[in-house]
């Protein structure tokens, strides 16, 4: 069975590694589970609007701003995982 980009391990940047309290490889589903499990244990859905991630002090800096909807995590997730070596090659 040929394997989809959804299952490609990449790298996550220095602000979700903070999230995910590792640096690991990860698919981007499990980026997305990951990032998911720290809102939920962190308790940053917002109790008047569940469809709302309210950002703490380690999900602002990977937001940009004080919340975000729960359409907005795949392209947040996206945005912060790489291939491994995709930073240094563009320095």
């Amino acid at each position: 069975m040929a394997h989809s980009a959804l299952d490609k391990r990449l790298k996550p940047s220095a602000q979700f590694a903070v999230i995910l309290g590792s640096q690991e490889p990860l698919s981007r589903p499990e980026g997305v589970k990951r990032l998911w499990d720290y809102v939920k244990k962190n308790n940053l859905q917002n109790p008047e609007n569940k469809r709302e991630i309210l950002a703490d002090e380690k999900l602002r800096p990977l937001f940009g701003k004080d919340k975000i909807t729960m359409f907005e995590v795949g392209k947040i997730v996206n945005s912060n995982l790489q291939k491994e070596g995709a930073a240094e090659n563009q320095q």
